[in-house]
């Protein structure tokens, strides 16, 4: 387990903190995201898009420019983020 600051949370529960930070971001445009699930031995983060953002052109550059970058920078142990059904 990773200890960051003196915080002992998993990197599941590392993840949805930092999804929790962006998600008004992205109700702010009609959609949600949803944490489906952690790899914790490769580091790949799937999410699920909702309302606006389920089918939306733009979803793409959102996950990776986006949701991907931040993640990345906030938690390194993160190494891919996709979106699945």
């Amino acid at each position: 387990m990773c200890q960051e600051k003196g915080n002992t949370a998993s990197l599941t529960e590392r993840i949805g903190e930092t999804i929790e930070k962006i998600r008004p971001a992205i109700q702010a445009d009609g959609g949600d995201i949803e944490l489906v699930d952690v790899d914790q031995s490769t580091g790949k983060v799937s999410i699920r898009f909702h309302g606006a953002c389920r089918g939306c052109p733009m979803a793409a550059l959102t996950l990776k420019m986006g949701v991907e970058r931040y993640l990345k920078q906030q938690i390194p142990e993160v190494s891919e983020v996709v979106s699945v059904e």
